[in-house]
């Protein structure tokens, strides 16, 4: 079944909608906090909804299902450390956020270490961030263009110029608002396939369990093996998911900022750690989806062998569901796009401003001013993607696993330098510099290891791997070397 024309204009209306419904948040706009933190006046489930929405990338949505689709469920072993994390990051690096008026992580580590510390994780963050972020605008210019039969170019101009258009209005308070609405929409559409792949399946659910124990049991998550060379297992799972997603929810701006847009301290650590039973949720649906489709295309093969995993889901989407509902199941994953998108844009633009902008360049001028100069940032930061989505063309297929390994070498080094600033009063901002180098040395050393016939290392631990050699040489280049800016 084509994508007809019905569906073509159910998603030309939803991008109009969200893109309109983001903007009217325009009003309550008058302040960097009201810009930056939503006024400190959102409630806190609206923040764990966005939270989960900020972290689901197109790739999760259609990348989850092809794991469960070829293997099992053991990916949820990595979610398990997804949730020790948030315990982590709750009661650990939230208290800490919450000791002053902070609009971004990086103030935290000035305050501890001092500025240098602060240019450093910021820089950090807004080269990674960037990268990231273009690579994802680049994947979903590829479901756009075929929707809509335009060149990648248009693609990426047209999601991304309406995505700018309402958070370059409505500031945080117009990406969390839309965030929650298309959560709820990406997570309709997973249920809809699941309910109506299941209804196709000669036996229903009894023969979907049938093929799934025949077939090794790919309703299986636990495996108590252990290596340092495959990615889900338990202890690469739990290990690693915790170091990974302690970093990304407790040093990267783009989640930090939503915790911090709280109205209190209680709240933030509500909306965090309800966030973890959503993301849980959220991942098992996409790999009992996975594993529903496998049995269908048992019986219903498709008529061109699947050459990547990850093109099961938008097939089903696309070939499958009725009239209408194709367009709806489209929407909900333009609407992850579109929600990670925003939730980059304002969190590069803030840590822009007050990180660098401010401090640097005018420290006393009016409200006005920093709100006007934010929006510029907001959409400068927009053309910068733009670019890197069209670099990312030239990339081959690995372009997408690539940026994320890549974004995971300098996460073990924020983190342990943020571990290091809450964890010991005797780290130097010296001794945390050094740290932080011998980090990401050696994880661009465990990157280049295959290269030269050693085993390599499952990208799960990674993070793991740079945080505790930051914080291990930290602290003892914090006892060798003088201290310097830094405060204790």
């Amino acid at each position: 079944m084509a994508f007809s024309s019905i569906d073509l204009a159910i998603v030309i209306v939803y991008l109009v909608a969200v893109t309109l419904f983001g903007a009217h948040f325009q009003k309550s706009q008058r302040t960097l906090r009201d810009y930056f933190l939503g006024g400190r006046r959102l409630p806190w489930w609206a923040i764990a909804f966005s939270v989960v929405s900020a972290e689901t990338s197109v790739l999760t949505i259609i990348s989850t299902p092809g794991i469960a689709y070829s293997s099992n469920m053991d990916f949820l072993q990595l979610v398990f450390g997804y949730l020790v994390a948030r315990v982590v990051v709750s009661f650990i690096l939230i208290p800490k956020y919450f000791a002053g008026e902070l609009f971004t992580a990086y103030q935290l580590i000035e305050r501890r270490f001092g500025r240098n510390l602060r240019i450093l994780t910021a820089g950090l963050f807004l080269v990674t961030r960037a990268l990231a972020e273009g690579v994802r605008v680049f994947a979903i210019s590829i479901v756009i263009s075929v929707i809509f039969r335009t060149g990648v170019f248009a693609s990426i101009v047209v999601i991304t110029a309406l995505t700018l258009f309402y958070t370059f209005k409505g500031g945080l308070t117009a990406v969390i608002w839309t965030d929650v609405s298309q959560f709820l929409i990406y997570i309709a559409g997973a249920v809809v396939v699941l309910v109506l792949a299941v209804h196709a399946i000669p036996g229903g659910w009894a023969e979907v369990s049938r093929l799934a124990v025949a077939s090794g049991d790919k309703f299986s998550f636990l495996d108590f093996h252990f290596n340092w060379h495959q990615p889900y297992l338990f202890w690469s799972g739990l290990i690693g998911g915790t170091f990974l997603t302690s970093a990304s929810h407790g040093t990267d701006q783009l989640i930090v900022q939503r915790l911090l847009a709280a109205r209190d301290m209680r709240q933030s650590q509500k909306a965090l750690l309800t966030s973890g039973l959503v993301i849980l949720f959220q991942f098992a649906l996409f790999l009992v989806v996975g594993v529903v489709l496998y049995a269908f295309y048992r019986h219903h093969a498709p008529a061109t062998p699947f050459t990547r995993p990850d093109r099961v889901y938008p097939t089903f989407v696309v070939t499958e569901l009725p009239m209408g509902l194709a367009g709806l199941v489209t929407s909900a994953i333009i609407a992850a796009a579109m929600a990670n998108l925003s939730a980059a844009l304002n969190s590069l633009a803030s840590s822009s401003i007050m990180d660098f902008y401010k401090p640097f360049f005018r420290r006393d001028a009016s409200e006005d001013h920093y709100l006007r100069i934010s929006r510029l940032a907001t959409l400068v930061w927009g053309g910068v993607l733009v670019v890197i989505a069209l670099a990312a063309q030239l990339a081959q297929e690995s372009v997408l696993e690539l940026a994320l390994t890549i974004a995971s070498v300098p996460y073990g080094a924020m983190l342990g330098i943020f571990l290091l600033g809450v964890l010991t009063k005797r780290a130097t901002s010296q001794g945390a510099f050094v740290g932080a180098l011998g980090g990401i040395a050696a994880l661009w050393m465990v990157l280049v290891a295959p290269a030269f016939h050693f085993t390599p290392i499952a990208w799960t631990w990674y993070v793991a791997i740079g945080t505790t050699v930051t914080f291990g040489l930290g602290w003892v280049a914090s006892r060798i070397l003088p201290a310097s800016e830094g405060k204790s």
